[in-house]
């Protein structure tokens, strides 16, 4: 799937949906290790970034990201409408990151 035709947006610009597939969706539930707990706690004593915690989250987001566009090609898609991203924290250190939109398929104008 071309990824420039997954979107925040509601419709694409030159290009129109001919056929809605419904809701596609990537999930995935992490925890932090005990290194990256204890290394995330020790640079929250220097504050700023704590790049442990920072490249979890970006790597638990591309992964349901990921899911979501393999769920949408399964179904045939060419590309995801209305993506948005939810999280909930199940326990302590144990995160589910939801990835979400509507697949269709579009058409160039």
């Amino acid at each position: 799937m071309d990824h420039s035709l997954v979107t925040t947006t509601f419709s694409l610009e030159g290009y129109k949906v001919v056929k809605h597939l419904g809701v596609v969706r990537g999930i995935i539930v992490r925890s932090r290790s005990v290194f990256g707990t204890i290394g995330g706690s020790l640079q929250t004593i220097f504050g700023g970034n704590i790049s442990l915690f920072t490249e979890l989250c970006e790597k638990t987001r591309i992964d349901s990201y990921e899911l979501m566009i393999q769920h949408a090609q399964n179904l045939e898609a060419n590309a995801i409408l209305g993506v948005r991203y939810d999280t909930t924290e199940l326990l302590s250190g144990v995160s589910e990151v939801l990835c979400y939109g509507t697949a269709v398929v579009v058409e160039k104008f």
